[in-house]
């Protein structure tokens, strides 16, 4: 009963399905993609894309139908050929893989490439774009060349044929030394390599070992847009637009233009145009200085004619200084003649004066000698009654008479004063006249000194000249950057081609027109001149005539438009502007084709892409 209860064991199924393990089928699955498929080349815009602190880069591929994984190991980064960025369309080379433990397929990319023109140019406008935004650009920090720069610096390969040209126009132009950094223009690590070189130059100290550049050419010759690329490049872009330097950019020929264009101080459409942007023409700035020192020359001659003229006209109004010292001179001897004349007369006048005051004087002799007579007659009639009276009046009389003044010592002090004004008189009058010699000559030293102010605007004049030759250098280099200007004003040939070849079209019709007209008018005259004449030599002459003119008339028909384009040509416009270069034109742009015999209006194509056999 238990036996009954108890379950039987279980025993395998028979089947002939072979059994596997997880890491048999994936390492299964493995082997047969990557043996399926070997290296491929898939095309796709990358999306989710990470690098890792471990170097490998992780990305997937994206179309419209599906999605791919991607990965880059560390080791093959540095030869992928681009660094890859969300958004961007690429085609990508590697082998397919699976990785089990995720049980997904991915693609090892081994190199990179942009999806065609399409895509470069879409990356470039937008790095151009946001380098645009932060100013990088702007015309404020471009930098004016030097006239005459003393070393000029290349960028370039050392083995292209861009450097010869430089070389060979420097020579030609205006020998200045060279300064070399070669650097690979295209393939990988080319961009970096560029940005250290013009970094590099930029960091050379002057009056160090090796010379500083005055001016910076980065050239190289024509080629692809995905040989241009490194030029680009962001880190180039930026080193251009950092640099210290001067920097002419010379990629490319004249329908090539790269970012660096817009970040250098010049761009020139050739390596040779860059080189002679970079150093003048000797002859020409030979002329240029001599036609600037003839005029300099012709100005400082005319100057020192009218500085001649105004210092003779100011010497002609100016006094006879001469003439006034010695009408001077002469007023002061008269001066002292008279003052020596007059001191005599002088002293005469005074004498005489004194002889007038003396005989004014009272008689005081006679007066006492009469008081002394009344005196005795009143002694003798008071004799008697007033004998004291008497003799007190006489002794009153002998005291009034030993009081009085002597006039003779009053006399003799005038003529003492007289004499003693006399001698200081003489003794001062040389003093007096040498104070006034004095005074003359220190007039005369004042007046102004005609030589010195004659030889002080001589040296003015000298100075002026030696100012104006050191100023000469800046007047030729303001020249030059005013003829730069007049230059980059010029209007574009390209805005004068239509207008041309409308007028070429028109000058065209009119030759046929005249033409035609002149072959009426010389049928005419031949047969006018036949009936006259005999006809033999005159038809013979006609149709040699005849023959020259359908020669000529064929001629000018084949070198017309309207022959170019009967032999297979077509001209393309877009709008009134042609266009002359299958880079300037996008899709979905209207053009007009113009045949020999009418126009056709047409929508530019987008680029066909590539199908992957699988």
């Amino acid at each position: 009963m238990n036996d009954l209860l108890t379950p039987a064991p279980a025993t395998p199924l028979a089947t002939n399905v072979p059994e596997y393990t997880v890491s048999e089928i994936s390492g299964a699955v493995k082997r047969t993609l990557e043996g399926a498929f070997g290296r491929v080349r898939v095309r796709g815009e990358i999306t989710e894309f990470k690098r890792y602190p471990s170097g490998h880069l992780y990305f997937s591929l994206k179309d419209e139908g599906g999605k791919i994984s991607g990965v880059v190991w560390k080791g093959a980064v540095s030869k992928l050929g681009l660094v890859p960025e969300n958004g961007v369309e690429v085609i990508a080379t590697g082998r397919v893989s699976s990785y089990g433990e995720r049980s997904s397929y991915q693609l090892v990319v081994e190199r990179m490439e942009y999806a065609g023109a399409g895509a470069l140019l879409a990356r470039i406008e937008m790095l151009r774009l946001r380098l645009a935004a932060e100013g990088l650009f702007g015309e404020d920090r471009k930098q004016r060349l030097p006239v005459l720069p003393g070393v000029v610096g290349v960028v370039t390969s050392a083995q292209g044929a861009v450097l010869q040209d430089i070389k060979t126009t420097i020579l030609r132009r205006f020998p200045r030394p060279i300064l070399l950094w070669p650097v690979p223009v295209q393939g990988e690590g080319a961009a970096a390599k560029i940005a250290a070189a013009i970094a590099g130059f930029d960091r050379i100290a002057a009056g160090g070992p090796v010379p500083r550049p005055d001016v910076l050419i980065v050239a190289r010759g024509g080629g692809s847009l995905e040989d241009l690329m490194a030029f680009n490049d962001e880190a180039v872009v930026r080193a251009a637009a950092a640099c210290r330097i001067p920097l002419i950019s010379a990629v490319g020929h004249e329908t090539d233009h790269t970012l660096i264009d817009l970040a250098s101080d010049r761009r020139a459409p050739t390596p040779t145009a860059a080189a002679e942007l970079a150093v003048p023409s000797r002859t020409e700035l030979a002329a240029n200085l001599a036609q600037e020192g003839a005029r300099l020359a012709a100005g400082l001659h005319r100057m020192v004619q009218e500085r001649q003229l105004r210092l003779e006209r100011a010497v002609r109004g100016l006094p006879d200084l001469p003439s006034l010292a010695g009408a001077a001179r002469q007023r002061l001897d008269d001066r002292a003649g008279r003052l020596a004349l007059a001191v005599p007369n002088l002293l005469a006048a005074r004498q005489a004066q004194l002889d007038r005051a003396a005989r004014g004087l009272p008689d005081l002799p006679g007066r006492v000698s009469a008081a002394r007579l009344a005196a005795d007659g009143l002694r003798g009639r008071l004799r008697l009654a007033l004998p004291n009276l008497v003799v007190a009046r006489r002794a009153g009389l002998v005291r009034a008479e030993r009081g009085m003044p002597d006039p003779r010592l009053r006399v003799r002090a005038a003529q003492d004063a007289v004499r003693d004004s006399a001698a200081r008189l003489a003794l001062a009058l040389p003093g007096l006249v040498a104070g006034q010699r004095a005074a003359l000559t220190r007039a005369e030293r004042a007046m102004p000194d005609l030589r010195g102010r004659l030889r002080a605007s001589l040296d003015q004049v000298r100075d002026r000249s030696q100012r104006v030759s050191l100023a000469l250098p800046s007047v030729v280099r303001d020249r030059r950057a005013g003829l730069v200007r007049i230059e980059l004003r010029l209007p574009s040939p390209r805005t004068l081609l239509p207008p041309a070849r409308g007028a070429l079209a028109l000058a065209s019709s009119q030759l046929a027109a005249a033409q035609r007209q002149a072959v009426a008018r010389q049928r005419v005259a031949a047969d006018r001149t036949l009936d006259r004449l005999s006809p033999a030599p005159l038809r013979a002459t006609l149709r040699e005539g005849a023959a020259r003119l359908d020669g000529l008339a064929a001629r000018l028909a084949s070198v017309s438009h309207e022959a170019v384009l009967a032999r297979g040509y077509a001209l393309v416009f877009r709008g009134a502007e042609p266009v002359t270069d299958a880079a300037a034109v996008r899709p979905g742009a209207k053009l007009r084709l113009w045949f020999w015999d009418g126009e056709v209006a047409v929508t530019a194509g987008k680029a066909g892409q590539a199908v992957l056999p699988i």
